[in-house]
C-alpha cells in the first residue's frame, strides 16, 4: 500500500515525517507487535530486576555490579527510545512523527547506544583490574573512580553525537518526508534530504569508526591481558572461575559489536534497506532482552541475590 501524505512545510523544511515501519502486511504487523511487545517487556523487567537487586543486596555492592546497574539503565533507556513508539504506530496506524519528536528520538537512541560502547570498555577495564591486579582491585576501582568512569562514558557519548545531531538539525527536506525505517535514524534522514549530505554521511561514518575502534581497542587490550594472566594460573579450578567472571561480558560485547559492525562497516547493509532495518530491530529489541539473562544465568551471585530477594518477599507476603 502506497502512503500518500503531503509534506507540511515550514521555512523550507518538513515539520512531520512518516515512518514506514517494517511491513504493511496486517498479519505480519500483528506478529511483529506481539514479538516486540514481549521482548520489550522482558527487557524492561529483566534490566529493572538487575538494578533493583544491586540496590537491595549487600553482596552486589562491588564495582562490577555498579557498572552492570548502569548498563541495565542504558539498555532500558535505549530500547524505550524507539520500541514503544513503533508499537504505538502499529496499534493506531498513525505513522506520522513530528520533526521535533524525530530529532529527540535520534538524540536519545544515539546517546544511549554510543554511551553503551564506552561503558562496555569501562567494564572490560574493571574485569582486567579484578583478574590481573586482584590485591589492588578495591583500591584502583574504588567508588570515586567508578563514578568518574560513568560520567566520562556519558560525556564521551555526548561529544560523539552532538556534531552529528547539529548537522541533522540543519538538513532540509523538499520532496519527501517518508522515512523507510521503523524509527528516526541518521541514514534514513540523509537518504530523503535535498541538502548536500556528504558532510553528514562522512560524520556518521567517522563517529561510528572512532567510537567502535576506540572502545574495541580498550576491550581487546583488556582481554588480551586477562587471557594471558588466566593461563598463568596454576590450577584448572582457578582458570575456570576467572573465565566464568568474564564470559557474560564477552558474550554481550560480541553481540553488540558484531551488530554495529554489520550496520556501519558493511557497505551492502546500507544499500539493503530491509537487512538494515531487520538488524537495527534485533539490536534495539533482542539484545536488551538477552543481556539480563546472559548476566544472571551465568552469574551465581546474581542468582543467589535473586533467590534471597524472592524468599524475603515470600516471607513478607505470608505475614
Amino acid at each position: 500500500m502506497q502512503i500518500r501524505q503531503k509534506s507540511v512545510m515550514r521555512n523550507g523544511t518538513v515539520t512531520t515525517f512518516i515512518l514506514l515501519g517494517l511491513t504493511d502486511d496486517p498479519q505480519l504487523q500483528v506478529l511483529i507487535f506481539i514479538f516486540l511487545f514481549l521482548t520489550y517487556m522482558l527487557s524492561v523487567t529483566g534490566n529493572l530486576t538487575i538494578i533493583t537487586l544491586t540496590f537491595l543486596d549487600s553482596h552486589l555492592k562491588t564495582p562490577m555490579y555498579f557498572f552492570l546497574k548502569n548498563f541495565s539503565f542504558l539498555e532500558i533507556s535505549f530500547t524505550s527510545a524507539c520500541i514503544p513508539r513503533y508499537l504505538y504506530n502499529i496499534v493506531t496506524g498513525n505513522k506520522v512523527i513530528t520533526n521535533n519528536a524525530c530529532m529527540t528520538q535520534v538524540f536519545f537512541t544515539d546517546l544511549c547506544g554510543t554511551t553503551e560502547f564506552f561503558l562496555l570498555a569501562a567494564m572490560s577495564y574493571d574485569r582486567y583490574v579484578a583478574i590481573c591486579k586482584p590485591l589492588h582491585y578495591m583500591t584502583i576501582v574504588n567508588s570515586r573512580v567508578c563514578r568518574i568512569l560513568i560520567i566520562c562514558c556519558w560525556m564521551a557519548g555526548l561529544c560523539v553525537i552532538i556534531p552529528l545531531l547539529s548537522l541533522c538539525l540543519n538538513l532540509e527536506f523538499c520532496d519527501s518526508n517518508v522515512l523507510d525505517h521503523f524509527a528516526c535514524d541518521a541514514f534514513p534522514l540523509v537518504k530523503i534530504s535535498c541538502s548536500d549530505t556528504w558532510i553528514v554521511e562522512q560524520t556518521v561514518i567517522i563517529c561510528a569508526v572512532l567510537t567502535l575502534n576506540m572502545t574495541l581497542t580498550c576491550v581487546v587490550l583488556s582481554y588480551s591481558s586477562i587471557i594471558r594472566t588466566i593461563f598463568r594460573f596454576p590450577s584448572v579450578q582457578q582458570r575456570k572461575k576467572a573465565f566464568s567472571t568474564c564470559s557474560s561480558h564477552m558474550i554481550v560485547v560480541s553481540i553488540t559489536y558484531g551488530t554495529c559492525f554489520f550496520i556501519y562497516m558493511n557497505p551492502t547493509a546500507k544499500e539493503e534497506v530491509t537487512i538494515n532495518k531487520a538488524v537495527s530491530l534485533l539490536f534495539s529489541s533482542v539484545s536488551p532482552t538477552l543481556n539480563p539473562f546472559i548476566y544472571t544465568l551465568r552469574n551465581n551471585q546474581v542468582k543467589k541475590a535473586f533467590k534471597g530477594s524472592f524468599e524475603r518477599l515470600a516471607l513478607l507476603s505470608t505475614k
